[in-house]
């Protein structure tokens, strides 16, 4: 996911898209304290696509391009 592509959703989508991300993040750790096999790099993914969705989040708040 790109914050280009993340920039031209509209502010409902933005929640929606962090809602998603959120339980994606909640179902990775319940896999892995369950033992299932679950591949680590996918914890990395997901953290930093939460933090990128929510600084175009604040941007779109605050008026700013980051």
């Amino acid at each position: 996911m790109k914050a280009s592509e993340l920039r031209k959703k509209s502010a409902i989508e933005l929640q929606n898209e962090l809602l998603s991300l959120r339980k994606e993040q909640f179902a990775l750790r319940l896999q892995r304290s369950t033992g299932q096999a679950v591949k680590p790099d996918q914890f990395g993914k997901v953290r930093k696509n939460i933090a990128r969705l929510k600084t175009v989040q604040r941007a779109l708040r605050t008026g700013d391009k980051a």
